[in-house]
């Protein structure tokens, strides 16, 4: 039984749902996994914030809850579609809560997820680049688990973070967390980043928010493999619960533009 934090965000979290759907190999109702969604996103406070110390308090308090609400409903194995929730800061206080609850839940961790995948379908790959929140980009989630692997992660300049790059996730006016997919001017400011990763070498263009899949949906851009954590993690949480339901990489695709 796979179970979804699905309340950060909520957006994010209906993508993973369809992501699931998607990643599976089913004719028919009954072939599809079984799935506990837990969206509560009132309780977890914005992890962004937390780790810019704009708030004390930690959201791995309440993403903690949840895992262990989904547990006592059956899940076995679990995903968070929020890629700032696996900065050390928050995702390890989550793993510390788990082992102290004497949890058997297996929580899989996106982001050493993304840096599987890398590794494993696009070995041609060296420099890849990142649109994230700030949070995300300060906390170095992506450099801290893919520079281990031999992976050049490029990021852009603070400004151009600051002041594109986050808004377009969370503008209250034309972010893609108000808006959901139909949010074309977060989608400009988004592609206008990956031109800028493009021209610093970036061979491939993780989209490190779960939004941003929302209004990139792209396998490829300005010949950059794009690569989609929210599938990853819909591909990996399938792989965990029901590896022969698990769809093959398409061929021809593999080590190409997927994902």
């Amino acid at each position: 039984m796979i179970g979804v934090v699905a309340g950060a965000g909520p957006f994010a979290g209906l993508d993973l749902l369809n992501k699931l759907l998607d990643e599976t190999a089913a004719a028919t109702d009954q072939d599809h996994v079984s799935v506990i969604s837990w969206s509560q996103p009132e309780t977890i406070p914005d992890r962004t914030e937390y780790l810019l110390g704009k708030t004390a308090v930690n959201p791995a308090n309440p993403l903690l809850t949840q895992l262990l609400n989904l547990e006592r409903a059956g899940a076995t194995v679990a995903g968070i579609p929020c890629n700032t929730a696996h900065a050390p800061a928050i995702f390890d206080q989550i793993e510390a809560g788990l082992a102290a609850a004497h949890s058997s839940l297996q929580v899989l961790h996106m982001i050493a997820e993304v840096g599987a995948f890398l590794r494993d379908n696009h070995p041609q790959i060296e420099r890849v680049g990142v649109l994230s929140t700030t949070g995300t980009a300060v906390a170095r989630v992506y450099p801290l688990t893919l520079e281990p692997l031999g992976f050049k992660v490029l990021s852009l300049p603070e400004t151009t973070q600051t002041t594109q790059i986050h808004p377009s996730i969370y503008d209250p006016h034309y972010g893609i967390k108000a808006l959901g997919k139909d949010a074309p001017h977060a989608r400009k400011l988004l592609l206008d980043g990956a031109a800028t990763l493009r021209m610093s070498g970036a061979q491939a263009i993780i989209l490190g928010c779960t939004e941003i899949p929302l209004v990139i949906q792209e396998k490829s851009l300005m010949g950059m493999a794009v690569i989609d954590p929210t599938r990853v993690l819909a591909r990996a949480l399938i792989r965990q619960s029901a590896p022969d339901k698990l769809k093959p990489l398409l061929p021809g695709i593999k080590g190409q533009n997927f994902l």
